[in-house]
This record gives structure tokens, sequence and C-alpha cells, in this order.
């Protein structure tokens, strides 16, 4: 397995669906990255020289991507939370952050229904 910016990216997959597995980096990324290295994206990992990876390495360095960004976006998300935005209470509570409609959805950011029944009499 090929290490890359501290992630072991699978051997038998392409480059650039590859390159995905590292956090910060999509497939737009992943394109650039390989555009500038001068690495066609039909490579396979296992078939790269160390040359190769080594040139992916040093451009991938230049990005922030894994511990960094999600250091930062951490950050960002406890800077909304304290100073009370509306996005930083929708954070704090747990609740959809983007405007979504949460009378019938949002169970993924709300969690399961805790609905109790009604005792008939």
């Amino acid at each position: 397995m090929a290490r890359i910016a501290g992630v072991d990216i699978p051997r038998e997959k392409r480059i650039v669906i590859a390159l995905t597995y590292v956090y910060g980096i999509g497939k737009t990324s992943a394109q650039k990255i390989l555009a500038e290295a001068g690495i066609s994206e039909e490579t396979r990992v296992r078939d790269l020289t160390e040359d190769e990876l080594n040139k992916i390495r040093e451009i991938v360095d230049g990005y922030k991507v894994e511990g960094d960004l999600r250091r930062e976006v951490n950050l960002n998300i406890k800077r909304l939370m304290e100073i009370a935005s509306y996005r930083g209470i929708r954070h704090r509570r747990g609740l959809p952050t983007r405007g979504q409609n949460t009378k019938n959805n949002a169970r993924t950011r709300k969690g399961p229904v805790k609905t109790v029944a009604n005792k008939k009499k």
C-alpha cells in the first residue's frame, strides 16, 4: 500500500480514485494533482514508481488535507457556536444547519424518533 498524507491508499484502484481516500481531496482535486504531476488518471496505484509517488506526495503537501483540514473545520464550527450565530445554535442543538425542512425529515441530524404511545383509558 502506498501512503500519501498519512493515509494508506488502495493498491488495486486507479490513482485518480485512490487519491480521494485522503480527507480533503475530491475527484476534481485528484485530477488537478495528477495533471500537475504528469501522471495518467488510468494508472493503477500498484503500477506507480517510487518517483511518481514522491511527485504526488510533494504536490499534496501544498494542499490542506487530513488533520489540519479537520482541525480547521472543527474550529470554524466551534467559533459559530461561541458567537451564537443561527448556524452555531443549529449545530449546538444537532439540527440541520442549511435550511432543510425539519417537520417531516432530518432524521439523520435529529436521531431516532423517541415517541411514547398514549395509554388507552
